[in-house]
């Protein structure tokens, strides 16, 4: 899958300095998918990721107001594309500034089960982290993507608005990253087979008798296809159910659906949840191109804060 891919990376040890009570700044990269309300009150701070669409190479710059019609229909005409991680030198250029101002940060990064992004960050930070050894730089890895990644980073930053210290923020995304639940489906099984997800063979027999397979993101973060089911509707109604059978978590009500240009159905899923649990808030989003460029148009995810993944 291009960029994206199943290594995991042992935590490299960074030297810290002493624990302060200074002010830290909350990154993330555009592979989040954050709505535009929360983002426009500059909170968080996003790296772009850059995905290759027909052989051209665009950022993704915000999560929150991007052309997703238009990048989703270049798929459906037959565009082919990859990703490329975020290099150390980049988290440079973005860590640096904040530094200089005094700022500690915490960086929040994409699975590190899907790309080796996060372990670029880490080598960044243990270079700066030389030059200004008096300021705290704290990566974690998500272990979850669009909008998984995306609550983490919601909460994070709910989190330090009651006070929380990057210390305390960072154990609290370590605790607790592992109760977002991610269930996905593909509409077409061509884009999981053009990343080694499945083999041809099965693609091609899956998309003739209409099987759908039902994608979570496991433990270690990397992605995993538990079950199939026969059919769109059967597979948005699994995904659903998922949620509707874990039940409200009442502290962290959030409930993403990020789908590929496929806002219809996105929004009978929001219904049908609304109808079962209407204490949940939900919210949809169109899922981001460094993730719909591996799944293709008409993915459906619905992601949110449970009991365990």
């Amino acid at each position: 899958m291009g960029a994206l891919n199943l290594l995991r990376y042992k935590e490299l040890p960074i030297k810290r300095g002493e624990p302060s009570m200074s002010d830290y700044v909350i990154i993330t990269d555009t592979s989040a998918d954050i709505p535009a309300d929360i983002l426009d009150k500059g909170q968080i701070h996003l790296i772009p990721m850059v995905y290759q669409l027909n052989g051209e190479g665009s950022p993704h710059r915000n999560p929150g107001n991007w052309d997703s019609r238009d990048f989703y229909d270049k798929l459906r005409a037959g565009g082919t594309g990859s990703t490329s991680q975020i290099s150390p030198a980049t988290y440079t250029d973005c860590f640096e500034p904040f530094l200089k101002e005094g700022k500690d940060i915490l960086y929040i990064s994409l699975s590190g089960g899907l790309t080796s992004t996060w372990q670029s960050s880490r080598i960044a930070a243990a270079d700066l982290m030389e030059e200004y050894p008096e300021r705290n730089i704290s990566c974690v890895d998500s272990l979850a993507a669009t909008g998984g990644q995306g609550i983490l980073v919601i909460l994070t930053a709910e989190n330090q608005n009651k006070g929380m210290s990057l210390e305390e923020n960072t154990s609290w995304l370590e605790e607790n990253r592992l109760y977002i639940c991610h269930w996905f489906t593909v509409d077409d099984l061509d884009f999981l087979k053009r990343g080694g997800r499945i083999s041809p063979t099965i693609a091609w027999i899956g998309g003739k008798l209409k099987i759908k397979p039902i994608l979570r993101i496991v433990e270690d973060g990397t992605l995993a296809i538990p079950e199939k089911v026969r059919g769109s509707k059967a597979a948005m109604n699994t995904i659903v159910s998922k949620y509707i059978s874990s039940g409200l978590n009442e502290e962290h009500p959030y409930v993403f659906i990020c789908h590929g240009d496929a806002a219809e159905q996105a929004e009978k899923e929001k219904a049908a949840i609304l109808e079962a649990v209407p204490q949940a808030q939900v919210i949809i989003m169109p899922m981001s191109p460094i993730i719909g460029i591996h799944t293709g148009p008409g993915v459906q995810a619905v992601i949110y804060f449970g009991n365990n993944r």
